[in-house]
């Protein structure tokens, strides 16, 4: 694939991709965890109340913070980033929602596939984009529309080229 041929994904194609993957990877995963965790991940007795008395105007709605257990939340993070990278292996690069809207992540010099070393820097660097989400409004500014985890992982996301 030449340089020429390469169409970056942009900031709301990767938005809709990562909406997709929370609603059909992270969503039942964590629904997953919350039952086998007997309900101890976190209090959802609480994200209720604190729901209704946000709704019904009250500030003091998020005083109170649900209680969570630390090693339920250390599960389910690395039951995601597994199942992700799993993925990516299976599919070259995309996980569901990446493969619904045609778009994949590569290698940004070679535009092959990513290596594990690759995914596992990439899925690490999200932790740094998610700061002030600045890493993540990148790709709305760049070029090459690559995101912080991007430029740490030496990867992009670029549409599939049609055979």
């Amino acid at each position: 694939m030449s340089n020429s041929e390469v169409r970056y994904a942009g900031f709301w194609i990767r938005f809709i991709a990562s909406f997709l993957d929370t609603l059909f990877l992270a969503l039942p995963v964590g629904i997953l965890i919350y039952f086998l965790s007997d309900g101890n991940w976190f209090d959802f007795a609480q994200y209720q109340q604190n729901i209704q008395m946000a709704m019904s105007g009250n500030p003091h709605a998020l005083d109170s913070q649900p209680h969570t257990s630390f090693s339920w939340e250390i599960l389910f993070e690395i039951s995601v980033f597994v199942i992700t990278i799993l993925f990516w292996e299976k599919w070259r690069g995309a996980t569901p929602g990446k493969k619904f809207v045609h778009i994949k992540i590569v290698d940004t010099k070679t535009y092959n596939d990513i290596t594990n070393k690759q995914a596992i820097t990439r899925s690490l660097g999200y932790i740094p984009s998610m700061l002030f989400f600045i890493g993540f409004l990148m790709v709305a500014f760049r070029k090459d529309k690559r995101a912080l985890h991007d430029l740490l992982a030496g990867t992009a996301v670029i549409y599939e080229v049609k055979d």
